[in-house]
């Protein structure tokens, strides 16, 4: 999937990750294919959060960023990624729907000025990417 964001041109300008020891592990072998180093934090709250928590956190970052990645754990992630998702890619969003495997990438495209305005159905899925998508 690093390989990927960096042919893509999907680098963060931050990285909100959870502490879990899976999800470092999943950010360690990410940032090896990027060839980029977006800072990352690593937020206790991330561990297991319901999609208002995830969306709480995300709020909190700092509005100029253009960017972010979050890593975080399902039910929650893949909740809040379906609820925010209002339009775009319609394969991508049933899929998204149904299933969030484990390294997908969800990319989405959000109409807000800044990150605390993120709500419900204000972004569009440009595109949703499983590993199993990838050569």
């Amino acid at each position: 999937m690093g390989r990927y964001m960096r042919r893509e041109g999907l680098i963060p300008a931050l990285v909100l990750c959870s502490p879990a020891r899976r999800t470092r592990q999943s950010w360690e072998l990410l940032v090896g294919s990027l060839k980029a180093e977006p800072p990352v934090e690593f937020i206790d709250d991330l561990y297991l959060a319901e999609p208002a928590r995830l969306l709480m956190r995300i709020g909190q970052a700092p509005e100029e960023l253009p960017s972010l990645l979050v890593i975080a754990h399902n039910p929650g992630l893949q909740a809040l990624a379906h609820k925010l998702a209002s339009g775009g890619d319609r394969a991508g969003r049933r899929r998204l729907a149904t299933k969030y495997p484990t390294g997908a990438l969800a990319v989405l495209d959000c109409d807000v000025a800044a990150w605390d305005q993120l709500a419900s159905g204000l972004c569009v899925l440009e595109r949703f990417v499983a590993p199993r998508d990838l050569p």
